[in-house]
């Protein structure tokens, strides 16, 4: 930061870029670029340095191969630009805006707003000319530094520029043979056995080596994250600091190196592999800012482990618990900051206990919408709450493990025929309490369900006299079972003041004297 302020002090306005070919799913794996750049971006400003976002889309990228994910009938695309591609499903401008636009949605579901840029239309528009006549000047300069830097040697055709041919479109099987810096062109021949001469003006694209330094000097960039891939030894971050400096006379930006995220036992993202949770798809189950913190606990340099299975919930407690800390400081407090963005919806509810709310309304909104106001929560806020219920709802259909899953049953279930005869007189005994009771709160669930172990409580009392039996021990987690097997038809379920209290009272009363009379 102290070096970002020094370079402000020279009359520099700071520019934070980011950028990704949009060449298959966009995934979580790449969001922690974006979302690091958006931290730093804010952590800028928040010091007071002049600063600016944006968002490159790499789009004049040729396809590599066709992806797993594409049908075959692909291949005659393979090495065209992905933004002169048609679109999979028909709907878009382009290949590229296929699974571009998605991801531009998420970045504002996100609260992420940068200045998007498509690398075609800088392209076409000549941005890129100066650099690309540069470039094509001092070809030998630049194949020097390639290697000396990487320690590859450089074929003799090679050239800083790729042009796309006329006759077959493709962007990466032409070799260029001249050029002309006045008029602004460039001659190749084509593996495909085509030759002719292009503009610079979207006739093609500088080589990825060179088309990021040339971004830098163009835009004036000096803050970028980028992946531990690019920052490795010899890689294109330092054969691009010389290239900058030494064809474009511009000074590299500032580095910010991250880890992967893993993707649970899977290993890193990656959209041509397949392994892959697409951003679209993340935040259709969890909220915005959690996804935002998964990113901001974890230091750049530091791979992030995740699962939207079972361990989604834990990252979920984990940012609830520190959210609703009051007097939450130091790190912590700015990894928050960092992790609420403003337009994202919150509300006061638990993700986990509207995973309990929502199975127990079968999904009904209005139900829902009853048993949180019954719990006590904030029910003014409709907008996130309904988004809160579909993020759930999506994650009990695509991500959670069976255990979490259940259902209220319409009818006593049959498995109440393993209850043995304490567990009936503890379900006749919590029926009289409840049915003579006002409104319960899980709390207040929770300890009634533990009375039944304390000698002399009322609980305990009724059971010993339903048993007829002057004093009886009971182990509250056998209790806990009688009440899941008589309402969920199983042995366990969710956390039991939740589950108890987001299911209507009379229901619970008649459904426990029933399981308590019920004889096979």
């Amino acid at each position: 930061m102290l070096l970002l302020k020094k370079q402000q002090k020279n009359g520099n306005k700071h520019l934070v870029s980011t950028g990704i070919t949009p060449s298959g799913h966009i995934h979580i794996g790449n969001m922690r670029e974006v979302v690091t750049a958006d931290a730093a971006y804010r952590a800028m400003n928040d010091a007071g340095l002049e600063s600016e976002f944006i968002y490159i889309a790499d789009n004049y990228d040729p396809l590599r191969k066709v992806y797993p994910f594409l049908p075959e009938s692909y291949a005659e695309h393979v090495g065209k630009p992905i933004s002169e591609i048609p679109c999979p499903c028909g709907e878009c401008k382009s290949y590229a805006e296929h699974f571009l636009t998605p991801f531009l949605e998420g970045l504002e579901k996100l609260g992420i707003h940068p200045k998007v840029y498509r690398a075609d239309e800088l392209y076409k528009s000549g941005r890129f000319v100066e650099a690309i006549k540069a470039a094509l000047i001092k070809r030998d300069d630049i194949a020097k530094i390639l290697k000396e830097v990487s320690g590859k040697d450089v074929l003799p055709e090679w050239s800083p520029f790729n042009p796309i041919c006329q006759e077959c479109k493709k962007i990466n099987t032409a070799t260029v043979t001249g050029f002309d810096a006045d008029a602004e062109t460039v001659d190749y021949e084509c593996s495909c056995g085509h030759s002719g001469t292009v503009s610079m003006i979207g006739g093609g694209k500088l080589t990825w080596r060179v088309d990021w330094p040339a971004k830098w000097k163009m835009l004036n960039v000096t803050v970028e994250p980028f992946g531990k891939d690019h920052a490795s030894r010899g890689g294109s971050y330092d054969t691009g600091k010389r290239i900058v400096r030494e064809i474009f006379d511009h000074e590299p930006p500032q580095p910010i190196v991250y880890e992967w995220i893993m993707l649970g036992q899977k290993g890193a993202m990656s959209s041509s592999s397949g392994v892959v949770v697409s951003i679209s798809d993340m935040l259709k189950v969890v909220p915005p800012e959690v996804l935002r913190y998964l990113i901001m606990r974890t230091k750049p340099e530091k791979h992030i482990k995740f699962d939207p299975a079972q361990p989604l919930l834990t990252l979920v407690d984990e940012y609830e618990r520190l959210n609703s800390n009051a007097e939450i400081e130091g790190l912590n407090k700015r990894v928050l900051e960092l992790s609420h963005a403003k337009g994202i919806c919150h509300t006061d509810i638990p993700f986990k206990h509207m995973t309990t709310i929502a199975q127990v309304a079968h999904g009904d909104f209005d139900k829902i919408m009853k048993i949180i106001g019954r719990a006590g929560y904030d029910t003014t806020n409709e907008k996130c709450i309904r988004e809160l219920v579909n993020n759930v709802a999506n994650w009990l259909e695509m991500y959670a493990p069976p255990f979490a899953k259940f259902s209220v049953k319409d009818v006593l279930p049959e498995e109440t025929a393993s209850l043995t005869d304490e567990q009936k007189a503890f379900l006749g005994a919590v029926s009289e309490i409840i049915g003579n009771s006002g409104e319960l709160t899980g709390e207040d669930y929770h300890n009634l369900v533990y009375s039944s172990k304390e000698a002399g409580s009322e609980l305990n009392t009724k059971i010993a006299a339903k048993l007829s039996v002057d004093e009886v021990e009971i182990n509250p987690k056998d209790m806990f079972k009688a009440i899941y097997t008589s309402v969920l038809g199983q042995q366990s379920g969710p956390k039991a003041g939740w589950f108890l209290s987001s299911i209507d009272q009379d229901f619970l009363a008649k459904r426990f004297s029933e399981a308590a009379l019920y004889r096979p």
